[in-house]
C-alpha cells in the first residue's frame, strides 16, 4: 500500500506561496463606499447531507445569520439565491446533465427553499438561478448598480461551486469583492480550502464575519 501523503511538506508549501507572491498576486481590494451582500444557495437542499449538504456547511450558515443580521442594520442592499427549475425540466441545461439532481429544485419544492433562519425580508431581492453564479442570466448585476453597490461581500454554499462562480462574476462586474470565509460552506473541507486559497489569491479578500462585523 502506498502511504506517501499528497500534503505537500511545509517547505514545499511556503515555496509555492512565494510564487503567488513573486507575481504579485494577493492583493487587497478592500471596501468601497456601498457593500452589499449576497447569499447564495442556502436553500434546504444544500442543508442537509442526504441531498446536496455536508461538510462544514451548517456551520456556515449559523455565521451567515450573524452576517446577515449585520447587514440588515447597516442598510446594505441584501440578495438571496435559489436554484430553481421548471417543474417539468423544460430548463434543463449542461449543468443538470452532470448534476441531474438538481432538477429536484422546483419552485415550490421544500428543498428550494432559503433555509428559515436566513428568511428574506421584504425589499431584499430573490434571484432564481440556473447556473452556478449568481450573475449568470440573472437581474443581479443590474439590481447592485442601481443600489450604488461597489462592493459585494459573497456567502453561501459551496465555495468551490456556486460560491467560487460568483466571486469570479463578481470581480467580471467590477465589483470589490470580499469573501468571508466562515460564512462560506463545502460538501467537503479539501475543496474548501483549496477554493479559498485560490480565490484569495486572484479574486476576492479573505476575512471573517466577526473582522467585518467590527471593521
Amino acid at each position: 500500500m502506498n502511504t506517501t501523503s499528497h500534503n505537500p511538506a511545509p517547505d514545499a508549501a511556503n515555496d509555492e506561496l512565494d510564487v503567488y507572491r513573486r507575481q504579485g498576486m494577493g492583493q487587497s481590494v478592500g471596501f468601497g463606499k456601498t457593500p452589499a451582500l449576497v447569499i447564495v444557495d442556502f436553500v434546504v437542499a444544500f442543508a442537509d447531507p442526504a441531498h446536496f449538504g455536508g461538510g462544514n456547511i451548517a456551520a456556515a450558515i449559523t455565521q451567515t445569520v450573524k452576517l446577515l443580521a449585520h447587514a440588515r442594520t447597516q442598510g446594505w442592499p441584501i440578495a438571496h439565491t435559489r436554484v430553481v427549475y421548471a417543474d417539468d425540466a423544460s430548463d434543463a441545461n449542461a449543468f443538470t446533465s452532470k448534476v441531474p439532481g438538481l432538477l429536484k429544485l422546483t419552485e415550490h419544492s421544500s428543498l428550494s427553499q432559503i433555509v428559515p433562519e436566513l428568511e428574506p425580508m421584504p425589499g431584499e431581492l430573490i434571484v432564481r438561478k440556473r447556473q452556478a453564479s449568481a450573475f449568470f442570466g440573472t437581474e443581479l448585476a443590474g439590481w447592485l448598480h442601481w443600489r450604488g453597490a461597489d462592493t459585494l461581500v459573497v456567502s453561501g454554499c459551496t465555495t468551490s461551486g456556486c460560491v467560487r462562480a460568483t466571486v469570479i462574476d463578481s470581480v467580471a462586474h467590477n465589483f470589490r469583492t470580499i469573501l468571508p470565509v466562515d460564512a462560506t460552506g463545502d460538501r467537503a473541507i479539501g475543496p474548501h480550502d483549496a477554493n479559498l486559497f485560490d480565490m484569495g489569491q486572484k479574486y476576492a479578500d479573505l476575512s471573517s464575519v466577526d473582522a467585518l462585523i467590527h471593521r
